[in-house]
């Protein structure tokens, strides 16, 4: 008897059948791989994958994506197991942007790449982590997200024995760069060669917006933050809760909740489409150059829903950013980022052998910096601990 059996296996789709693809289904706005500025290191062409398709696969293989599980969007992990971590975030934000990117005709995988790089940067304890560290290093070049986010794929990743980082594509990496705060920066600069980015970089910018305001109203009425009632000072919200009582009748929370969110969502990202198709078609835009040359974004919201959105975003901001448990946790996190950078700087042998050698090459500052950004919460805690609790049964397992 034979020990093996030969299976017909179907066809793969190369990258020559994918470009022929988008040159057909796309619009031609769209930013296609044959249009692509490449890679910074020269590689050979995946036999059944193309060039974002690439960028999407790398970013989701790499150790600072897996870390996003244990980072804090809005809430910490304390609150429980139910609410956005930055991974969860990033998720909900590729699929939006998939949606948005497939009814507008404009590359998936090139959306989906940019989707899943744009938080890969923020360190632990969301906000104030950031602020912490900005404070931290404000001598020394500062701190921001999206640089980080560079840094990242471009320097400290270390997966292929040929370059540093994860060598993406240069329109997935000026996704970050055009997202920056500090755009003259040396490290964003020479990135920035449009006025706009990609409409795909774009399309991501909004649903990344659009996504955290449904979703830290779904979060902050699961930890009681706020409670349904309050949400009847944002009109937008009244709006849908009338509609829902009006297809529903009245719900039970644990369904009505999710309703509201759901119908948020669905809401923004109808007018989001309508809208942006329409000032596409007014823009008579027929080409990626024409896009990225217009003066302004070309993917966005209606007036309308603007205004509902900065109404919306300014009750958040009272009502839960500002909350009293969110800014305990907040001034928390901000401290103990501050004592781990103080004692970490004072005293690099105390950091990892790999963050020793950065010490050599970034400087001391840079180097901790990198390694406060890449933990997690919990580890950020863990470290804490270690280095400032007295000798006891933790300290004891650690050296064994």
């Amino acid at each position: 008897m034979a020990d093996h059996y030969d299976v017909a296996l179907p066809p793969v789709a190369k990258p020559a059948d994918w470009e022929s693809w988008e040159e057909t289904y796309l619009a031609p706005y769209a930013m296609k791989t044959r249009l692509s500025r490449g890679r910074l290191h020269n590689e050979p062409a995946h036999p059944y994958r193309t060039l974002y398709q690439r960028d999407r696969d790398r970013i989701v293989h790499s150790a600072s994506f897996r870390r996003l599980m244990y980072k804090t969007q809005v809430l910490v992990t304390h609150y429980g197991d139910h609410h956005r971590t930055r991974l969860t975030h990033t998720l909900e934000v590729a699929q939006i942007s998939r949606t948005i990117a497939r009814c507008l005709r404009l590359n998936e995988d090139l959306t989906e790449a940019i989707a899943l790089l744009h938080d890969l940067g923020h360190p632990p304890f969301g906000h104030a982590g950031e602020e912490a560290l900005n404070e931290c290093l404000r001598e020394h070049g500062g701190f921001e997200h999206n640089r980080q986010g560079l840094r990242l794929v471009q320097i400290l990743e270390e997966r292929y024995p040929g370059f540093d980082g994860l060598n993406l594509s240069v329109e997935v990496l000026e996704s970050l760069a055009y997202h920056s705060k500090d755009r003259a920066a040396p490290d964003v600069a020479p990135l920035l060669s449009t006025p706009q980015p990609t409409l795909e970089a774009q399309v991501v910018d909004a649903a990344d917006s659009l996504a955290y305001d449904a979703h830290d109203v779904d979060d902050a009425l699961s930890v009681a933050l706020i409670a349904p009632a309050h949400l009847q000072e944002v009109s937008v919200c009244r709006q849908a809760a009338r509609v829902i009582e009006e297809r529903y009748g009245q719900l039970p929370a644990k369904l009505w909740q999710p309703t509201l969110v759901r119908t948020l969502i669905d809401w923004q990202v109808s007018d989001l489409l309508a809208s942006s198709k329409r000032r596409l078609d007014e823009a008579g835009i027929h080409t990626v150059e024409e896009a990225r040359a217009y003066p302004e974004p070309l993917i966005g919201f209606s007036d309308r829903w603007c205004a509902w959105r900065r109404e919306l975003e300014s009750f958040l901001q009272e009502r839960v950013y500002r909350h009293y448990r969110v800014m305990r946790m907040a001034t928390k996190a901000r401290r103990f980022l501050r004592a781990l950078y103080e004692a970490f700087t004072s005293s690099p042998t105390l950091l990892p052998p790999k963050y020793q050698r950065r010490c050599e090459s970034d400087g001391v500052p840079r180097a901790v910096g990198d390694y406060l950004a890449g933990m997690t919460d919990r580890y950020a805690l863990e470290e804490y601990r270690r280095l400032f609790e007295p000798f006891g049964e933790r300290e004891g397992r650690q050296s064994t």
